[in-house]
């Protein structure tokens, strides 16, 4: 018998919507290697970012609030021959007792705070874990930047294969949502005997904007750094990248 789809399984899902994008990691490897000490990676996920910064050597602590995420992280890890340091904790409320030379939060961990007060808070937990003069680097994106829908073409599906299992995630649409933007998406999962099971979710990104960030940052001494830009891909809108440096 063919075991029911795993379509509750977060890792899977974040996977075959997060895993491929790869257009911001020159990015933060170019951070990293101008920080000359350990990075902090908020929102890591399963370590898109993480594995491949630790790859190059660096002193990478992944942060994450699902605990599978890091579970994975920490296997993949082991079968790369890495060594990454996981924490599970909200980025909003986080004591990890040491401090770093660099904190990113890559694909819009930022607008995932639930509003103004969370990002408020991620960055006063930043300041005790940032050395003096150490960046920190977040990508925020606008989810309805790009060409004019008339001008669109239909959205490609992302799309995983694993264990026979074939799983899609497709956009279907972007709208506003009160102060964020919803970006409702259908979920496919096709089992190995060709059994199909579907659902519809949505993904709610904060409507926060880099002056804001930066605002945000300056009331907590954080002095503003030149923005930094991740270009758009046939799949995915750019990013902005907004860099707050800590000062006493």
């Amino acid at each position: 018998m063919t075991r029911a789809a795993p379509t509750a399984d977060p890792v899977i899902w974040h996977d075959v919507e997060c895993a491929a994008y790869a257009a911001d990691i020159p990015l933060w490897r170019e951070l990293a290697g101008a920080a000359n000490g350990p990075v902090l990676d908020l929102g890591c996920g399963t370590g898109r970012v993480a594995l491949d910064l630790a790859a190059r050597g660096h002193d990478v602590t992944a942060l994450d609030s699902e605990p599978e995420f890091l579970r994975v992280l920490g296997v993949r890890a082991r079968e790369q021959g890495l060594r990454v340091r996981t924490e599970i904790a909200d980025a909003r409320s986080f004591a990890l007792g040491r401090e770093f030379a660099l904190a990113i939060a890559p694909m819009q961990v930022v607008q995932l705070l639930g509003g103004q007060s969370g990002r408020l808070r991620m960055l006063g937990c930043l300041r005790d874990h940032l050395r003096e003069g150490a960046p920190f680097a977040a990508a925020l994106a606008d989810p309805f930047e790009g060409i004019p829908v008339e001008h669109a073409a239909p959205p490609v599906p992302d799309v995983r294969e694993q264990d026979g299992w074939v799983f899609s995630s497709t956009p279907l649409a972007v709208r506003a949502d009160g102060d964020a933007t919803a970006i409702d998406r259908l979920r496919q999962s096709v089992s190995p005997d060709g059994l199909l099971e579907e659902a519809v979710t949505s993904i709610r990104l904060d409507d926060a904007r880099p002056e804001e960030l930066e605002h945000l940052g300056a009331s907590l001494r954080f002095r503003t750094r030149p923005r930094r830009y991740v270009p758009a891909t046939g799949d995915y809108v750019g990013s902005t990248v907004v860099v707050l440096e800590k000062v006493s």
